[in-house]
């Protein structure tokens, strides 16, 4: 199965369970909703800066990964850096 095909399944799965919560008093509903927010950006946040720290590893430029995830290379310096996992020579 593909990126694409995978990411697909994963909004729908987002989708469903977003439709389970539309029956919920405006409350409920958005508190969930700031949840499944919040646990979606930890997530998705976690997985492009361990993309990023292995594109580096493999010898990829700043502006090479910049390009790819739509971030300027000085974006992607300061994501690096801060996270701990800018490599030395960058």
């Amino acid at each position: 199965m593909d990126g694409d095909s995978r990411v697909g399944l994963l909004r729908a799965e987002v989708a469903r369970f977003w439709g389970g919560l539309r029956d919920l008093p405006p409350e409920l509903r958005l508190r969930e909703a700031a949840k499944l927010h919040d646990a979606l950006v930890e997530v998705a946040d976690e997985a492009l800066m361990a993309g990023m720290a292995a594109a580096q590893d493999a010898g990829w430029g700043l502006r090479k990964i910049g390009d790819v995830v739509g971030l300027s290379h000085e974006k992607v310096r300061y994501r690096l850096a801060k996270s701990g996992q800018v490599s030395e020579g960058t």
